[in-house]
């Protein structure tokens, strides 16, 4: 079994080799049109498949699988006598269809380049939902719906299940009774 490298420049070879057919061995006037665009070996080098696109409409492109079809066994004499594989590899012609492909990629890139147009047009005119800079900065001065009520604060543990009152800031005792306040149904470090 070949490798693929040799399997791709074999393909390459054929690939001109056919197109050449085309020009100067087959007289039929069906494929006069055909452009070859690309051909593929298989790795054991005895299948080739040699893509194609056809100038025309859709009766040029039926017309003008008839005539590969009928020119296939001249095509492949000439495949035969110009490369320098033990076997020569059957021929399958296959309709190209990566214009048809491309032509459908240029629509949707027409179509998104419009709404993006349609979208910049919006965005031209339009404002923040809030302030410009939502972010605070350390000039901003505290509003009263923010201020800190005056007065022992109020704390609802969800370890308790209800309120609990703070001491007054400033006499540091709020950090001794949160760390020596037993938590309900917490380990106490004994085996069980």
């Amino acid at each position: 079994m070949a490798d693929s490298a040799r399997a791709s420049k074999l393909a390459q070879r054929i690939k001109v080799v056919v197109a050449e057919g085309l020009r100067s061995r087959v007289k039929d006037p069906r494929v006069e049109g055909i452009t070859v665009t690309d051909a593929r070996v298989t790795n054991d080098l005895q299948h080739a498949t040699i893509y194609y696109t056809v100038f025309g409409d859709e009766t040029a492109t039926s017309e003008a699988k008839i005539g590969l079809e009928r020119a296939k066994g001249v095509l492949r004499a000439e495949v035969g006598k110009n490369i320098t594989v033990r076997l020569t590899p059957t021929l399958e012609f296959v309709a190209d269809v990566i214009p048809e492909n491309a032509s459908n990629l240029e629509a949707l890139l027409r179509v998104a380049k419009e709404r993006d147009a349609k979208l910049a047009e919006l965005s031209a005119n339009a404002e923040f939902a809030g302030e410009a800079d939502p972010y605070k900065s350390d000039d901003d001065e505290p509003t009263d719906d923010l201020a800190v009520p005056a007065g022992p604060a109020t704390l609802f543990s969800p370890i308790r299940r209800g309120p609990r009152h703070l001491p007054a800031e400033g006499d540091g005792s709020a950090v001794v009774l949160a760390q020596s306040m037993p938590v309900e149904g917490a380990a106490t470090g004994t085996p069980g």
